[in-house]
């Protein structure tokens, strides 16, 4: 199952960090890096700390923003060490190996996302993530190395997929297909006056954590488009002003 895995950085900040996060994943049997900007891939320090993992270093993919590293994955967890209103449902390493053992299979892409060493990743990033993660530390210092937690993801992933003997067929809509869903919803909310013009984006992410948990397939999908582009046609005449 390993092989099927991505690890995503967004935004790292030290070379040191992309070098020992490919060692870790080496040393677990994970090969698929990715990289939303951030430092210098191949900066010597990052070289030094890779040790014989420089093929993972030098096969890393680079990617403008988290959306685009994503879009052709179809389980994806945020990394978070921060609870609040968008951050609910937050498993640990141990649950998101299970739910891995379950469904990921050849056909089905998954990622681990981790955010920037000093302020994680944003609520915007990790609203594009179908589930959210993190690993209980102490209460009195809960600041985790980016290579540690990788660490750590990698070797209880590992450890449960040892017994697993591969995932069941479990055909779920890719992130492209989840974010353009959601466009659209946001357009025709927006178009209905259903969204609150202050603050369209409260509303917004409590349907994205509604439709991860859904687990929605690609036909799905295609039906719930299909239901709002009928709103879209049926509202066309709508100028925004709610009736009594």
């Amino acid at each position: 199952m390993n092989k099927d895995i991505i690890i995503i950085l967004v935004e790292p900040q030290s070379p040191g960090n992309i070098g020992m996060t490919c060692r870790a994943m080496k040393n677990m049997g994970f090969s698929q890096l990715r990289i939303v900007k951030g430092c210098d891939r191949f900066d010597a320090e990052a070289l030094k700390f890779a040790v014989a993992a420089r093929d993972l270093l030098e096969s890393a993919r680079i990617f403008p923003d988290l959306a685009s590293a994503m879009e052709d994955c179809t389980l994806t967890v945020g990394t978070t060490r921060r609870h609040g209103k968008y951050r609910q449902e937050i498993l640990s390493p141990i649950e998101v190996a299970g739910r891995f053992r379950e469904q990921v299979t050849p056909d089905c892409r998954a990622a681990i996302v981790f955010g920037r060493e000093d302020s994680g990743l944003t609520t915007d990033e990790l609203s594009l993530c179908r589930w959210h993660a993190t690993i209980p530390t102490s209460d009195d210092y809960g600041s985790l190395n980016l290579a540690q937690s990788v660490l750590l993801f990698c070797y209880e992933i590992g450890k449960t997929s040892e017994s697993a003997g591969g995932g069941r067929p479990f055909d779920l809509a890719k992130s492209a297909e989840m974010e353009a869903l959601f466009t659209h919803f946001h357009a025709t909310l927006d178009k209905i006056g259903f969204l609150n013009e202050q603050n369209p984006a409260h509303m917004m992410r409590s349907l994205r954590r509604i439709f991860f948990r859904a687990d929605l397939d690609s036909r799905e999908v295609t039906v719930l488009r299909g239901m709002l582009t009928q709103i879209d046609w049926s509202s066309s005449a709508f100028d925004g002003r709610k009736r009594s």
